[in-house]
């Protein structure tokens, strides 16, 4: 027998000893193995009852400005019905999702983006009875957010948190939810990777991969490891289809368990902060700074005062370790500073002219303008790749804009690779008006851009002391 044949006769008998050991009776017997994992079955139907089915319901006004202002006069409403074009109208959207009990008084955890905007929302648990819920509070920058359920809760099943830090690739995990509707389906997979950032999903990204199945309808359902714990929330896939293609996304339960404290007692979320602008560091750009390494992120910009300068960093210093854990993606650093929160303890592990230096600080409250700023992944993808924050005193001084300016949104970022950057935005632009709706803030700017997706924008920049228009087409 060729070497290959034994090794194929060997994986065969070992198959089939693992399927006669899991399908024999005495299986649902056998106790947890020592490192706590469970039989996928016991896990899959003890949790099934700690997720919920979302349904939400937004009341929509839209307005088509094609007719002329005189069809909304009254006397014209009388002969067609009062639905006529150019009159504002109003519409009920419901949309699915998921959630997970976390707690037994009923908080339950899900996705921002699936209650946003919700007028209603109503929640259907695994043994059919419906309870409406109330928003405890939301956080887009994380695509996280909080519910509670309202009125006679009875017994209720809470899925316990896990630690994600402690989530191996390659460990089994299973994802719980409501794709299509088809309510509490299990699926199952891996872990296909961890601290995935750039997604361009939210703001602040540490993404657990996965490729259990994960359907429209899924967001904001339970990643469940095989001890039965909550390591993640359902929030996304990467699909061309629009249907499972075997790439998915988690938010750690780790970054959902702080966003949540966070809401729960004050209503918002209070990132850390260290004053420090970081970006990737690869192979070329070390040679290039004649740097030693090329592991870690690379300090490209120290606001004066900030608690890392305090505490000694430098520009060009590499930022190999946060507290114990190696950094290699800025996108990761900036969400793990997030998440720690004001008033802890950060030790950075820094390499400066090849040496080795530890350096201890203490994390920060993010200015005001910094927690205003907001990324519009999510919003018109013909504005995708932009961060915008509004016109205030430290914009203005950032990036020299005369006082005058009293409105608008400034652009701190863009990808170069965007539609908006190959229209010609960039950098330190105010985008005063879309549409010719004046702007104050990045949320009114993604408002206004989803009322128009179906039209130009047509926007009205600020730029080196002039204005002009810039459109935009689909």
């Amino acid at each position: 027998m060729s070497q290959l044949s034994y090794y194929r006769l060997s994986l065969l008998i070992n198959l089939l000893f693992l399927l006669t050991s899991i399908c024999s009776p005495a299986a649902a017997t056998v106790p947890p193995t020592p490192s706590g994992f469970e039989i996928l079955s016991d896990v899959s139907e003890r949790c099934t009852t700690g997720v919920v089915n979302i349904s939400t319901t937004r009341i929509i006004t839209t307005r088509d400005n094609t007719m002329s202002p005189f069809f909304s006069d009254p006397f014209f409403q009388q002969f067609f019905g009062g639905t006529l074009p150019g009159v504002p109208q109003k519409r009920r959207e419901q949309s699915l999702g998921s959630g997970v009990i976390v707690a037994a008084d009923g908080l339950i955890l899900t996705s921002s983006h699936v209650v946003e905007g919700a007028s209603e929302i109503m929640v259907t648990l695994a043994d059919k009875r419906e309870l409406k819920a109330k928003i405890v509070g939301t956080d887009p920058k994380s695509d996280v957010a909080v519910i509670r359920l309202q009125g006679d809760l009875g017994e209720l099943h809470p899925i316990p948190l896990g630690d994600s830090a402690v989530l191996r690739l390659g460990e089994v995990v299973v994802a719980i939810g409501n794709p299509f509707g088809l309510s509490h389906t299990v699926t199952m997979g891996i872990v296909s990777a961890k601290g995935r950032a750039d997604v361009g999903i939210a703001d602040y990204e540490d993404f657990i991969q996965t490729d259990a199945a994960i359907n429209p309808g899924n967001s904001g359902g339970a990643l469940i490891n095989l001890r039965g714990e909550l390591v993640g929330i359902n929030t996304a896939i990467l699909s061309r289809s629009g249907g499972y293609q075997g790439i998915g996304f988690a938010i750690p339960v780790n970054l959902a368990k702080a966003v949540m404290d966070n809401l729960i007692r004050s209503g918002k979320v209070v990132r850390g902060w260290l004053g420090v602008g970081v970006q990737d560091l690869d192979q070329p750009l070390a040679e290039a700074l004649h740097l030693q390494a090329f592991q870690g992120v690379l300090v490209s910009e120290l606001l004066p005062d900030s608690p890392a300068a305090q505490a000694g960093v430098k520009r060009g210093d590499v930022i190999r370790k946060l507290n114990g854990d190696t950094m290699e993606r800025a996108e990761r650093f900036r969400t793990t500073i997030a998440a720690l929160g004001a008033g802890t303890e950060a030790l950075l592990e820094v390499t400066r002219d090849g040496a080795q230096i530890p350096l201890k600080m203490t994390i920060a409250e993010a200015p005001r303008h910094l927690q205003n700023e907001m990324s519009l992944n999510n919003s018109d993808a013909r504005l995708g790749g932009l961060r915008v924050a509004p016109v205030d005193e430290l914009a203005r001084q950032k990036f020299a804009l005369p006082d005058k300016l009293d409105y608008g949104v400034v652009i701190t970022e863009i990808n170069a690779n965007s539609p908006a950057a190959k229209s010609g935005l960039k950098v330190g632009d105010v985008i005063l008006e879309l549409n010719k709706h004046e702007l104050t803030n990045g949320e009114e700017l993604e408002k206004f851009s989803r009322a128009a997706a179906r039209k130009e924008l047509t926007l009205l920049v600020f730029r080196d002391g002039q204005t002009g228009y810039l459109v935009l087409r689909r």
